[in-house]
């Protein structure tokens, strides 16, 4: 069952049905919002170019640099902010430990002031509209998120290099060689459903414990576990932010924050509400209410949290996209604050667990609405959290890989068509959704027998795929369809 990578692959076959190894620390990424596709992905694209520049040691010989963005990347690329991540990577800033509280702010900044400094090391003039170009009408082939970036020397000489962002923050190149962390040798190297089951029933293993033998590949359990533990804490902040900031969403559509008035509302409008420390206000949630409304209502609210904080540019985690960002944090916190034996360990064993059922989607289909539609994003979040969920409420194995077919099943077909190209209407509210949609297929999956099942998870994600190829391009995040032609949105910078 181990598999090594050792040889490139083509481009077609890795976008789609790879065989590479993916980590739990793939499909949970730390980074910044809006978009891990349009935001994170550029972002990341531009500091693969900055590094290939000083690789090639013409990093100091750059005396400009112009970035061309196509397909997706360019329909929707302003309200996603690939511009502003774009000009702040080439800048030198990093999404994992950068100021998140005026990234835009920054980013305008350097546009007005026609200068940046190129790795936060070479100042370099900046031409907003000639060194960031949105081709509208041209589409590269292999994927609809491409980007291209060209140096240009003191000697009049160029270098150019194209990359595609492929959903959820993963980045490759147009010529693609594969990393040392793709190229090792995974003991249980698994693409399908039914296999997980086979692994698990021959080691009588549950589905985190064949993650974590997976993952030694990487790090050791110990590692695992502390970086799984702070992914869980950056989710928390965020819905702790989220819960605690009122204002307007940027972008033009003027959406008004909600998680923090749901917050007041269900704690009560007291002093020492907005005030409290993350603990406090963990306690404060777990001894609101045992009714189901109200469990609902905050569930719904953790979600819109860490939505509007996404829409912020604000720091969160890919679960397996931004775009579908709070759907997993939500499910967990209804697992921490509402399940008596809710521990540590089921926070690790749950997003172990995640991470695997993400893993079989970026294997067999997709996870990027460029893609699949919102299929991709939130029904993919969705299953992942049923999974996650039904194993921490004691379901086998079966019972998780159905809770994951239930939830996916019941958002087959749904199309991505943000208004202004915004990660805001309806992305925010569908998160919500997932995240009850989840928690509804955990519930029917762990009461229910597997070898009922007429549906495999297999059998899904395989239509989700097919839905995928059958879907119209302007359901594909493009803002040219759907809800996207019915909210008006003021035209916006970057």
């Amino acid at each position: 069952m181990s598999i090594c990578i050792r040889f490139g692959i083509p481009l077609t076959l890795l976008l789609f049905k790879t065989m590479e190894p993916i980590s739990v620390f793939d499909i949970f990424k730390v980074g910044v919002g809006p978009s891990s596709s349009h935001t994170l992905g550029p972002w990341r694209a531009a500091q693969r170019f900055l590094r290939r520049l000083d690789e090639l040691g013409r990093l100091d010989e750059t005396g400009r640099v112009r970035t061309d963005l196509f397909g997706s990347l360019a329909k929707t690329g302003r309200g996603h902010g690939t511009g502003v991540a774009v000009i702040l990577s080439l800048s030198g800033e990093d999404y994992r430990t950068c100021d998140t509280s005026n990234v835009e702010a920054r980013a305008k900044a350097v546009a007005a002031f026609g200068r940046m400094k190129l790795a936060g090391q070479r100042d370099i003039p900046f031409n907003l509209s000639e060194d960031l170009v949105y081709h509208m009408d041209e589409r590269l082939p292999f994927h609809t998120n491409g980007i291209r970036f060209t140096a240009t020397f003191g000697d009049g000489s160029t270098h150019e290099e194209t990359y595609f962002s492929v959903g959820g923050g993963f980045v490759v190149q147009e010529e693609y060689v594969p990393s040392e962390h793709r190229m090792v040798c995974l003991p249980y190297a698994i693409t399908k459903a039914k296999e997980i089951e086979q692994i698990c029933a021959q080691n009588n293993w549950t589905i985190p414990q064949l993650v974590m033998e997976n993952e030694k590949a990487w790090q050791e359990p110990e590692e695992t576990r502390a970086g799984v533990l702070k992914l869980w804490r950056t989710m928390l902040e965020s819905i702790y932010r989220g819960c605690h900031t009122d204002g307007i969403l940027p972008g033009g559509l003027d959406v008004v924050r909600r998680a923090a008035r749901m917050n007041r509302q269900i704690l009560g409008d007291v002093p020492g509400v907005k005030e409290a420390t993350i603990d406090q206000w963990l306690a404060s949630i777990a001894k609101s209410t045992n009714d189901f409304t109200k469990i609902n209502r905050w569930v719904s609210t953790f979600a819109l949290a860490v939505n509007e904080e996404n829409a912020c540019f604000g720091r969160v985690v890919t679960a397996p996209t931004n775009g579908a960002a709070g759907v997993i944090p939500a499910v967990l916190m209804y697992y921490w604050c509402f399940y008596e034996q809710s521990s540590e360990d089921g926070i690790v064993d749950f997003l172990l667990t995640a991470a695997e059922v993400g893993s079989l989607f970026k294997k067999g289909a997709t996870i990027s609405a460029a893609m699949g539609g919102c299929q991709a994003e939130i029904g993919v979040s969705s299953a992942m959290a049923a999974a996650g969920l039904a194993h921490c409420l004691g379901g086998t194995v079966g019972q998780c890989l159905m809770a994951a077919e239930i939830a996916m099943e019941h958002h087959l077909g749904l199309t991505c068509d943000p208004a202004g190209g915004l990660v805001q209407i309806p992305c925010i509210e569908r998160n919500t959704m997932g995240a009850n949609k989840a928690i509804t297929a955990a519930n029917i999956a762990i009461c229910g027998d597997p070898a009922e099942a007429r549906v495999s998870l297999d059998d899904c994600i395989k239509t989700m795929w097919e839905t995928a190829q059958d879907m119209a391009t302007k359901y594909k995040e493009t803002a040219e369809g759907g809800l996207a032609l019915n909210v008006s949105v003021r035209v916006i910078e970057c």
